[in-house]
């Protein structure tokens, strides 16, 4: 039953024609028997990373990230909620490093697998313009604002493109007021797929 919820939470297209996760993605949580609401946490998360790549793409030329790799770490951040699901329904940070290691244990390099651990904090040394909008992805899919990451974004967007991070600020906002405004439905695009199957 819990690969049956886990297919249907990787291929319903729920509020907006979602896009469906990286192939190799789907396989890996398919092999691990993902919870269903993961599968349906890292679908709305990569699918806001999508938007944000892609407004940054539009406005920022001057701003070098691999995109494919952002994507990817939208796609994977929280894996390590697998053995954790406690951490699916409530705080936690046991996730992050577990995530990472199970990563490298199925054989990403650390290029990918970095994503589940830098998620959480985004002011480490070795963090990348790609580490900041995975984590940005992660706070505003349910409307939730964080100033401190968004000053940090902001900063690497107006220094590559030469531009005042006041105009960087306001344009970004709006931006993120834009995909706020479907943190509803993609609460409730999750919490319709259980953490785990309820005994009948």
């Amino acid at each position: 039953m819990t690969s049956v919820l886990l297919q249907r939470a990787m291929t319903d297209p729920g509020y907006a024609e979602l896009r469906s996760l990286p192939e190799e993605v789907e396989v890996l949580l398919r092999s691990l028997e993902a919870p269903p609401r993961l599968g349906a946490h890292l679908r709305v998360v990569h699918e806001v990373a999508w938007q944000l790549a892609d407004w940054v793409d539009r406005h920022h030329r001057g701003t070098r990230f691999d995109r494919h790799s952002m994507l990817f770490g939208a796609a994977t951040h929280d894996i390590g909620k697998i053995a954790h699901p406690d951490e699916l329904s409530g705080p936690g940070s046991a996730h992050e490093r577990t995530g990472y290691e199970l990563l490298l244990a199925q054989g990403f390099d650390e290029e990918s697998a970095r994503f589940a651990r830098t998620h959480g904090s985004w002011t480490g040394p070795d963090v990348g313009m790609e580490d900041l909008l995975v984590s940005l992805a992660d706070k505003v899919w349910k409307a939730k604002r964080v100033p401190e990451l968004e000053r940090l974004v902001v900063q690497r967007l107006a220094t590559a493109d030469g531009q005042p991070s006041w105009q960087v600020f306001m344009a970004l906002d709006d931006e993120l007021d834009r995909i706020a405004v479907d943190a509803d439905r993609r609460l409730a695009f999750q919490a319709s797929y259980p953490v785990g199957v309820r005994p009948s």
